[in-house]
């Protein structure tokens, strides 16, 4: 069974809640295939017209400048990552009210028909990767779990919509610090509550998994 830890923050544990989330599990987490994928240390290019040129020159075989080669290669390792993982587990941040871009590069690299869903006879979407099982943990210093502003975290709430509902993988667990930010006085107790909760996980999965 293999494990891939998708790593969406380049900040030190000391000043990230989310980079804690991550140091928590891979110190608790044993006896298991573990592998790290961490955005901020791959080179990825964003996705965009390069990729595409890259396609058509593959086809035609016509010489790709380094950017096409870049990203052509950066993609099938993102790809190849995630087909090789039987529990995938996303540690990443609230900013700004979204996913860091690094994340959202990961997630257009490996968002493609016929990879992680594709369209059946009647248009109707197909979910690939229900062999798959997610784990989600996320930090933000703000509250966003109430019902007036539940609606503008777009997060936590796009990557379970893209690997649950589109690509079919079981969210198994998920742990969300929130608030740390917004009660400082309480920042302590918050986080060492969620960190408990991952440290908690990584040992379930290990019993689990060996």
């Amino acid at each position: 069974m293999n494990i891939l830890v998708v790593k969406a923050n380049n900040r030190p544990a000391s000043e990230a809640v989310s980079s804690k989330m991550y140091e928590t599990f891979m110190k608790n987490v044993e006896g298991v295939n573990v592998t790290t994928y961490d955005v901020f240390a791959e080179d990825m290019p964003y996705f965009g017209q390069d990729l595409f040129n890259a396609f058509g020159k593959v086809e035609s075989g016509e010489e790709m400048t380094d950017v096409e080669k870049r990203i052509l290669a950066a993609k099938q390792k993102a790809m190849d990552a995630l087909t090789a993982a039987d529990v995938v587990v996303f540690a990443f941040p609230l900013w700004n009210l979204t996913i860091p871009a690094k994340l959202q590069t990961f997630i257009d690299y490996v968002y493609q028909a016929g990879f992680s869903f594709k369209y059946d006879e009647n248009g109707q979407l197909v979910q690939l990767m229900t062999d798959k099982k997610a784990v989600i943990l996320s930090a933000r210093g703000g509250v966003y779990s109430s019902p007036e502003a539940a609606p503008m975290e777009m997060a936590v709430n796009y990557i379970k919509n893209v690997v649950g509902g589109v690509f079919g993988m079981q969210i198994v667990e998920e742990v969300i610090i929130e608030g740390h930010n917004a009660t400082p006085d309480q920042a302590d107790a918050i986080i060492a509550e969620g960190l408990a909760k991952v440290e908690a996980i990584a040992k379930k999965l290990s019993a689990v998994l060996v």
